[in-house]
Order: C-alpha cells, then structure tokens, then sequence
C-alpha cells in the first residue's frame, strides 16, 4: 500500500475505498467524508494563513476533482488498476496525505521540499505544431538516457517524498531507450502518479491496453478548441485521431484529460459551454489544463497572446465554471490563486523542469537554465543541487517579496503570478544578474529583443491594471478586514 502513514486516508479507509468504491451509495458517503475533511484543513483550518478566498479555491479544485473521480466510477470508465493507482497514490499519497504532511511541517517550522517536477525524456514529435513552445520535430531525436530518467524520478520520490511527476515533450509516447519507454517508467515507478501531455495521435487500442493495465498514467491530450482550431494549429486530421483515442482510453478505462492552448484566436471558443459540453459531457475528458499562448520557443509571437481584455474573460468564465457548474479545469496563469501563486523555480511544494538536454529550468515556459542534470551527477551532486542556483533563488526571492507567505492581508495579485509573462521585467532582471543561458536559439533571441521585451511588460501591466480590483475587493479587503479587527482586540486587551 502506497498511502503513507501519515496520511489520514491510509489503512482502514483505503481499504475500505477499495473494497466498497464500485457501491454507489458507499462510495458517496466516502466522498463526502473526504470534502468535508478537506473543506476543515484547507479553508477552516488554513495552517498557512493564506486569505479564506484563496484556500476556497484550492477547496472546490479539490472538490471537482473528487467529482470527476465519482463520474467515472458512475459511468464504469475505470479499469481495476487504475482505480488502485487512484486510490492509494492520487488521493491517499498526493491529495490527502499531503495536506498532512505539508501541515505538520508547517506547524514544526521544517523547511518543505518541491512537490512535484516536469520532465521531457525527448524532443522528438511526430508533429510539428505552430508556436511549439519546445520548437519539436520528427528530426530532432535529442533525449535523456533511461538511467538518468529513472535517477530523477527516484531522487524527488525518495528525498521530497513526491509521489507525482509531470512528463511533456516533444511527444512522450515517442520516447525509447535502451528499449524502454513512459509506460515501463510509470511501471517501474508504481509508487508515483504520471500526468503525461500528449498530442494523443499514437494513443492506438494496443497502448490504451498497457495505460489500463499500469493504471498511474493519465494521459493529458492536446485541442486547440474544435475540429478547425485543432487542425489548423497541429495539422489536418490530428483531431480525427485524438477522438479515436478519447475512443481507445474510454473503453480500457483509462481516465484522461486535454490540455488547451489558448491564443487571441481560441479564447473565447475554450471556455465556452459548446468546448465544455462536448469535451466533459460528450467526450468523457475528466480534466482540462488550459496554457494560455507564451511566446516562446517555434516562430514566437506575442501578437498571438491571449488579450489583457480576453483573459479577464476567460478568469470570469473559469470563476463560474469552478465553483457553480463544478468543472475540474484549471488555468495555467489566472488559477495562481489555487497554487498561491508562482510555483516555479523549487519553490515549496511547486516544481522546476528538465529538458531532453537535462537543462535544468524554473518552469516549462521560462526557457534559461543555471544548471544542467546531466552535469550535476557527473560532479557527484543529486537532485537538490540544482535548488541553491542563483536563478532560482532570484526567482523564490521574487515570490517571497510578491506574495507567497506574506500576511493574508499582504498577498499580491495572484491572479497574475508569473514572472516570465505577467511581470517579465523581474524575470528579465533574473536572467541576466545570475548569468543564466538560453535554453535554445529563440530564447536567446526573445532575450535581445527590445521589442519583445517592451512588449511583454506592458502586456503584465496591463493585465494587472484590470485584476487588481478583482483582487483587491474579492481577496484582500475581508484579509485587511479581519487584521485591523484582530488588531483592534490585541490593543483592548493590552
């Protein structure tokens, strides 16, 4: 059993879960057991003292989450395997457990490792999409050594007790070495979740059968919005082969999701009720990641960048669809309140990202490294090495002094967090005083490029002049509120 002890669903209630999940009345006593504990720890409780708002958002994310979950026992879309790695690594070691873990550490004033990291094993695609932010191809066949994969994903599990790894690309499934490949990482690692992006082209019935029977991967597939946006963006007929694969994965049992990029073309069209319905209701998908357009790597454009005006829209849609329609999507940018804002760079319980080179960087879409893997091993070094580089302790310092721990009443706007794309000057400072490289040619470009560089802090400013009312009013004000009461009765009683 995976659940550690300290986790509050492990043992009895494990086995109770596993043993009465398929019971529908059972299973909805248990997850009401489960919403009402987390509803107690994470908004009533609240050991971080973060502001009621945000710890309601991180809530009814959860909550969604779990509801998604009781949809495909509904549906009977879960192979027995599956359903075993749900269980006891997703909600008894990564959902659950971890609030444990994570509240007594803060309570003990013990210093809390990343959560979690993203790696890309190759470069490779079969694919060659508009705007790609890793610049992939068919030609470049540049990867990580098995052992070195395998390295990694030991390291977090072991010394941060991380039980969940993000695998992007180029094209994961294309990946092979030594004659392995992500399905013989996720098995040998049966003790870690793995959320895998995937263009979902080579998701045939024979690859849906092994995801089924390892039962730790869900697959995260690629739209762009319909059929139309879909192909014009990753080819003709791409979208045609990703419903067959929805197909595959729905009749092994295999839970998935899609993952969104949006542009000023798609914005409106990827939260609207049509692009919800037909995916979740029609489709089956049990989650939506939404990456608005960062220009980076392949042809980088900021003129394709979600507007300031549309993104508003799209954080007003996604409010409404979180928390009254109960849809489990989450914005890569306008859901920083959920991950108390930037996660990047190590930070406590975030993450950082590693390329096919082994470049080490804070995040997928900051592409300049301090550090590289590969490099950090030959010396002797492992994995918590590669925290203590000056870029990432620039970047962690920036979300310390921004919003991350400060007094409820103090937090900045999280509905624009990130340093590279909302507030570029403080990232673009961060490159250049700690002597970074670019991780390829455009981001060495991007970094020369007044243009691109004017363009981009006027971008966050913008943004940021239409939120911080929201943030202000909805987020702060009760914080600002509560403190000045507190203050008030502190001073009575003195």
């Amino acid at each position: 059993m995976f659940a550690s002890k300290d986790s509050f669903v492990s043992g009895p209630l494990i086995a109770l879960a596993e043993l009465a999940i398929r019971n529908c009345t059972i299973r909805r006593t248990f997850l009401k057991m489960a919403q009402k504990r987390l509803y107690e720890e994470v908004v009533l409780k609240n050991v971080t003292k973060r502001p009621r708002r945000v710890q309601e958002e991180k809530y009814l994310m959860m909550r969604n989450m779990l509801n998604s979950m009781d949809r495909l026992f509904r549906e009977n879309r879960i192979s027995n395997q599956t359903l075993n790695g749900l269980l006891k690594i997703m909600v008894g070691e990564i959902l659950l457990g971890d609030i444990e873990r994570r509240k007594k550490a803060y309570q003990e004033n013990r210093k809390i490792s990343p959560g979690f990291l993203t790696i890309s094993p190759t470069k490779a695609c079969n694919l060659c999409c508009k705007g790609c932010y890793a610049a992939s191809t068919s030609v470049d066949q540049r990867k990580l050594d098995y052992e070195i994969v395998r390295r990694i994903i030991d390291e977090k599990t072991r010394l941060w007790n991380s039980h969940f790894t993000v695998i992007s690309g180029g094209e994961p499934f294309l990946y092979r070495d030594k004659g392995k490949g992500i399905v013989d990482i996720a098995r040998e690692f049966s003790n870690n979740y793995f959320l895998v992006y995937t263009n979902g082209t080579l998701i045939g019935k024979d690859m849906a059968a092994q995801l089924a029977e390892v039962g730790n991967i869900t697959p995260a597939i690629s739209v762009e919005g319909l059929e139309e946006e879909t192909d014009n963006r990753r080819g003709r007929g791409v979208y045609r082969k990703i419903l067959e694969a929805f197909k595959n994965l729905r009749s092994f049992g295999v839970p998935f999701g899609i993952s969104v990029t949006a542009t000023r073309d798609n914005a409106k069209l990827v939260v609207s009720d049509e692009f919800i319905d037909f995916y979740f209701n029609q489709q089956g998908v049990v989650y939506a990641w939404i990456f608005q357009y960062m220009p980076i790597g392949r042809g980088y454009d900021v003129s394709l960048m979600v507007t300031p005006e549309q993104r508003l829209h799209m954080f007003q849609r996604e409010q409404t669809l979180i928390r009254d329609q109960g849809v489990f999507i989450a914005d890569f940018w306008n859901s920083g309140p959920v991950s108390s804002g930037c996660i990047s760079a190590g930070r406590e319980g975030g993450y950082f990202y590693i390329d096919w080179n082994g470049d080490v960087m804070p995040c997928v879409f900051f592409p300049y490294t301090a550090d590289n893997i590969v490099e950090v091993y030959r010396r002797g070094g492992n994995i918590d090495d590669v925290l203590n580089s000056a870029l990432f302790k620039s970047i962690r310092s920036w979300q310390r002094d921004y919003n991350y721990m400060k007094p409820a009443h103090e937090v900045g706007n999280e509905i624009v967090p990130c340093p590279i794309r909302d507030h570029y000057l403080a990232a673009n400072e961060a490159i250049k005083e700690s002597h970074a490289r670019a991780a390829d040619v455009a981001a060495e470009e991007a970094l020369k490029d007044q243009g691109y560089c004017q363009a981009m802090a006027f971008y966050g400013q913008s943004v940021s002049r239409l939120t911080d009312v929201i943030w202000e009013e909805k987020y702060i004000a009760p914080e600002r509120s509560r403190w000045k009461m507190g203050e008030a009765q502190t001073e009575i009683t003195a």
